[in-house]
C-alpha cells in the first residue's frame, strides 16, 4: 500500500475526493490517500508542496502556475475543474459601499499573498481599469478571518467563491456587489517533482481513480441533499452551482497555460516567463 498525502480546500468542488476516499476507491488500487482540508487555500497549499508537507494538491490554476514559475518543485498533471471559478466580490453587510467602483483605492482582504483571493484582486482591478500597483491588502488567512476583517473595518472587500459565501450573504454578514469569473479552468491537480519521479504509476492511479468518479459525479441520485448536508448550503444554491460546474479528465493545455502566464506577466505578478513543460507534466 502506497501512502500519498493530498490537500485541498474544504469546499463542494472536492466532494468527489471525499466520496472516493470514503468508498475506499484508492485503497482498491493499493493507495492510502491521506486527505487534509486546508481552509487557508492555494497559497498555503503551495507552501506545503514546497516544504514536502504534502505530495499532491488540488489548487487554483493561477496560484499554482505562479508558484511553479517562482520555483515550487511541482508540476500540474491535470485540470480538475474545467469551468471558471465565480469569485464573488463581497463587502460587509453594513458597509457603505454599494457598487464595484466604490472599491477603488480600498483594501482587499486576502487569505495570503499568492492565493487566489490575492491574484484575482489584480485580475479584477485590471478589468475595471484601476491602477493595479496601488492595490492594498490585508491578510486574513481564512473565510472566518475575512468576516472579522470586514466587520471590524480592517479590510473593505473580499473575493471568494460565490456559492461557498452564499450562507454569509443570506444571513447579512456579507453583501455581494459583483462577480468576477476566472478567465481559465479554475482547479488543477499538482504533484511534487520528487513524487512524480519516484511514484509516477501511483500518481497515474490516483488520477485515473478520481477521473472515474468525476466523469459521472453529477449523475448521482441524492447528490444535492448530500452536498447540502455536508456544506450547509440551500439546495437551490447547490443546483445553481452544479449547473455551471464541470469537472475535467484532461491535462492543462498549452493554450490555457499561456493564457494564465500572460495574465500574470501583464500584471507584474511573475518575474519571468517559462515553457509549458516547466509547469505541466503530461502523464500519458
Amino acid at each position: 500500500m502506497k501512502t500519498i498525502k493530498i490537500v485541498g480546500v474544504p469546499e463542494h468542488f472536492n466532494m468527489p475526493w471525499y466520496q472516493s476516499i470514503a468508498n475506499r476507491d484508492f485503497e482498491h488500487v493499493g493507495i492510502d490517500l491521506q486527505w487534509t482540508d486546508i481552509p487557508e487555500g492555494t497559497g498555503k497549499m503551495c507552501q506545503m508542496l514546497r516544504s514536502g508537507e504534502t505530495d499532491v494538491a488540488v489548487v487554483l490554476t493561477e496560484g499554482m502556475v505562479k508558484d511553479i514559475l517562482g520555483g515550487c518543485p511541482a508540476k500540474i498533471v491535470q485540470v480538475y475543474v474545467a469551468t471558471p471559478l465565480l469569485w464573488g466580490i463581497h463587502v460587509g453587510g453594513k458597509s457603505a459601499f454599494q457598487e464595484i467602483s466604490d472599491l477603488q483605492q480600498t483594501t482587499a482582504a486576502i487569505s495570503r499573498f499568492g492565493s487566489g483571493s490575492h491574484l484575482m484582486a489584480y485580475v479584477h482591478a485590471q478589468q475595471q481599469g484601476w491602477d493595479t500597483s496601488a492595490l492594498q491588502f490585508q491578510i486574513v488567512h481564512t473565510l472566518d478571518g475575512a468576516v472579522d476583517a470586514l466587520q471590524q473595518g480592517t479590510a473593505d472587500y473580499f473575493m471568494w467563491e460565490r456559492f461557498m459565501t452564499q450562507p454569509l450573504v443570506d444571513s447579512g454578514v456579507f453583501r455581494r456587489i459583483g462577480v468576477c469569473p476566472t478567465p481559465w479552468p479554475c482547479f488543477v491537480i499538482a504533484v511534487r517533482d520528487e513524487v512524480l519521479a519516484n511514484e509516477k504509476e501511483t500518481v497515474q492511479s490516483i488520477v485515473n481513480t478520481i477521473n472515474a468518479k468525476t466523469k459521472h459525479f453529477k449523475k448521482q441520485s441524492q447528490l444535492i441533499a448530500q452536498l447540502a448536508q455536508r456544506f450547509h448550503q440551500k439546495e437551490e444554491a447547490l443546483e445553481a452551482w452544479l449547473s455551471c460546474t464541470e469537472w475535467s479528465q484532461n491535462p492543462l493545455s498549452e493554450k490555457e497555460f499561456e493564457l494564465v502566464q500572460n495574465h500574470l506577466w501583464n500584471l507584474n505578478l511573475i518575474d519571468k516567463k517559462d515553457t509549458f513543460v516547466t509547469v505541466v507534466k503530461i502523464l500519458k
